[in-house]
């Protein structure tokens, strides 16, 4: 969440859409197999501001995606040359009862948490502004690409509330706890260069650019088991706060969901005979 007034208007060229005309999330497929999926924020003409139904949109893509096993990476994007997303729609906001929020609330964290919940990797491809519900979709992914004189931050304390998204506890895992005290105590909006300098992204590329890499990264990704890099993230993300004893019971778990899988006997047969796998995916 975030005010729109600390960002700009968007682009005329971006205004001629319309909230009817816009699909708000859509899913572009690449590569042979298609599996790599592009999910693409569309609200251009609102700067992707995530209004309820464009909630809905991104729980409905997540759970598409989430069920589809020839999926094996997804890259999160928007339409909007400037703007990767600019929070919640406080104007929609602006017009709800206290039992309206209460009734979106559901809708929103299933938005957030699909794209954290997705069981393959994601990247997320941020050019322009990520503030708010932008920065914490951003961060739920595994990735993050930030493009040079992209603007980020979680300033929604300046609206009288705290990152829902998922922020307060994403940000702290990533760039530790008082980094992270600051940037949402300060609702402070920082450069692409000091948010890689913190830690709160991955990478930094040149100003739009940020898509092509996380494709490339994701194409990369797409390249190995299947099973494999799931099996990798489950274990991963299970094993992220609790003790290493733990954790490694976890990783023993997930190691042996592919020791005996159909992509471990390809792709040990594969290096045997000296050609690139072909993944069964199972």
């Amino acid at each position: 969440m975030t005010n729109p007034s600390a960002v700009p208007s968007a682009p005329e060229a971006a205004a001629e859409a319309t909230p009817e005309a816009t699909p708000l999330v859509r899913i572009h497929r690449h590569g042979e197999g298609g599996h790599v999926a592009e999910l693409i924020l569309d609200r251009p003409e609102a700067m992707n501001a995530v209004s309820g139904a464009m909630a809905a949109a991104i729980g409905a893509a997540t759970s598409e995606l989430s069920a589809d096993p020839s999926v094996r990476c997804v890259v999160l994007t928007s339409s909007h040359p400037k703007a990767f997303c600019v929070g919640a729609d406080l104007k929609e906001r602006n017009t709800m009862s206290d039992a309206d929020l209460v009734a979106q609330r559901p809708v929103a964290r299933a938005a957030y948490g699909g794209v954290l919940a997705l069981p393959m990797p994601a990247v997320a491809a941020v050019d322009g502004f990520a503030l708010g519900g932008g920065l914490e979709l951003a961060l739920s992914c595994d990735i993050v690409v930030l493009g040079d004189g992209a603007t980020v931050g979680l300033p929604e304390v300046s609206v009288g509330v705290i990152p829902g998204g998922g922020g307060t506890q994403l940000l702290a895992r990533r760039v530790g706890w008082s980094r992270a005290a600051q940037l949402i105590f300060t609702a402070a909006k920082i450069p692409a260069t000091h948010a890689a300098a913190l830690g709160v992204v991955d990478e930094l590329v040149p100003a739009g650019t940020a898509r092509e890499r996380a494709l490339k990264i994701a194409e990369q990704i797409a390249a190995n088991s299947p099973i494999g890099v799931r099996s990798a993230k489950r274990a991963m993300r299970l094993g992220l706060d609790v003790d290493l004893a733990a954790g490694l019971e976890i990783e023993d778990a997930c190691w042996r969901a592919t020791a005996f899988s159909g992509d471990r006997a390809e792709g040990v047969r594969a290096f045997a005979e000296k050609r690139p796998p072909r993944w069964p995916g199972r």
